[in-house]
C-alpha cells in the first residue's frame, strides 16, 4: 500500500515537549509511513555484545519519531489513529538492565539475547536451542506532545499516551488519543517484534520497524484516557497448546505479580536447564501477567501465564 507521506528515522525527538517543532503537517484522513528506530536508538545491533550493553546512553533510548501536526485538533478532541501495517526489520534484541525490571532486585547483573527473524513471514524466533516464540508486531510509544510546558521523560506512559507498552496496539487496531495541545503533535517509536503482557524485564524483543499509520478526528469528545479496539483475538498466536501458569496471592499486587513471575522463573529453570536470567527474559517477550481475583479482601491472585508451545 502507498501511503501520503514517509517520515525517516533521523526525524525523531527525546522526550515529549510541545514546543518541538513539527516535522510534517497533515489533514485529517491522511496516512503517513514511520521509519521507526529500536528502543536504543540505534545504538545496539545484530552484531551487539554485552560490553555494547554496558555503553548505551539512556539519555538516547526510545526515541520517537515526528511530531506530525494534524489539521484542525484542538485540546478536547480525540486523535484517532488506525495502525495499518508493520515492515519488521528481521532483527532484535532483549536485555536484562540493571535496576529497571519487575524483579530488578533479583536480576543485578546485565544479560542480551540477540533475535533474528524472517521478517517476511514472522515465522517464531528461536530462543537458544529451548524453543520459539511467537511473533506480533507492534509499537510501544504512540502518543501525543501534553499541555504542561517543557521536556517531559519518554519513559513512563502518561495521559496522551507515549510508552505504553501495550502489545495489543498491532495491526489494524484502532487507538483513540485525547489531544492536549493544537495539532494534537503525534509521534511513535519503540517498535517490538513480540512482549508478554507486562513486560516483566523491562524489554521485550526490541526491533526497528517501518509502521504506517492513519490519522482521524473525533471533534470534542471528552476521553479521559486513551482507549483502543482490536480487529480480533488478541493471543491466537499463543494459544495452540494451552499454557503454564503460576499465581501470586497477597495483599499487594506488585507482590503478588512479583511473586507470580518468580514462580514462573523457578519452573522454567527446573524444567528446561535455561538460567534463571535466561527465563526472565522468556517471560518478558511471551508470558502474560493478570489480575485473575481483585474482590476478596485482603488478598488479591496475580497470575502468570507462560505459553506452552514456545518450549514443546
Amino acid at each position: 500500500m502507498n501511503h501520503q507521506h514517509s517520515i525517516h528515522c533521523h526525524q525523531h525527538h527525546h522526550g515529549w515537549d510541545n514546543a518541538i517543532p513539527p516535522v510534517l503537517r497533515i489533514t485529517p484522513g491522511t496516512s503517513v509511513e514511520f521509519d521507526v528506530h529500536e528502543a536504543s536508538g540505534g545504538q545496539l545491533s545484530p552484531q551487539s555484545t554485552l560490553a555494547d550493553l554496558a555503553k548505551v546512553e539512556f539519555a538516547r533510548i526510545n526515541p520517537v519519531t515526528g511530531p506530525v501536526f494534524i489539521d484542525g485538533a484542538e485540546p478536547g478532541d480525540v486523535l484517532k489513529v488506525t495502525l495499518l501495517s508493520f515492515r519488521p526489520s528481521g532483527w532484535g534484541w532483549t536485555a536484562n538492565i540493571p535496576g529497571f525490571g519487575l524483579l530488578a532486585d533479583d536480576f543485578p547483573q546485565a544479560a542480551l539475547h540477540l533475535w533474528s527473524y524472517d521478517p517476511g513471514t514472522l515465522a517464531p524466533a528461536m530462543f537458544g536451542s529451548w524453543g520459539r516464540v511467537p511473533l506480533k508486531p507492534f509499537t510501544g510509544t504512540i502518543g501525543v506532545a501534553p499541555a504542561e510546558p517543557g521536556m517531559h521523560s519518554i519513559v513512563p506512559p502518561r495521559r496522551v499516551g507515549g510508552n505504553m507498552d501495550v502489545r495489543d496496539l498491532s495491526a489494524g487496531t484502532e487507538l483513540y488519543l485525547p489531544v492536549e495541545v493544537a495539532g494534537a503533535l503525534f509521534s511513535v517509536g519503540d517498535t517490538h517484534a513480540a512482549q508478554g503482557d507486562g513486560e516483566v524485564c523491562g524489554t521485550p524483543i526490541e526491533s526497528p520497524m517501518q509502521v504506517a499509520l492513519q490519522f482521524d478526528l473525533l471533534k470534542q469528545t471528552p476521553l479521559a484516557f486513551p482507549r483502543f479496539t482490536t480487529p480480533g483475538p488478541v493471543t491466537r498466536h499463543l494459544d495452540g497448546k494451552g499454557y503454564d501458569t503460576t499465581l501470586g496471592i497477597g495483599q499487594s499486587l506488585m507482590t503478588a505479580a512479583r511473586d507470580a513471575v518468580r514462580g514462573m522463573i523457578d519452573l522454567l529453570c527446573q524444567r528446561h536447564g535455561m538460567t534463571a536470567v535466561q527465563a526472565y527474559m522468556l517471560c518478558s517477550v511471551c508470558g502474560d501477567l493478570r489480575i485473575s481475583e481483585i474482590v476478596d479482601a485482603p488478598n488479591w491472585i496475580v497470575s502468570f501465564y507462560f505459553p506452552r508451545q514456545v518450549l514443546e
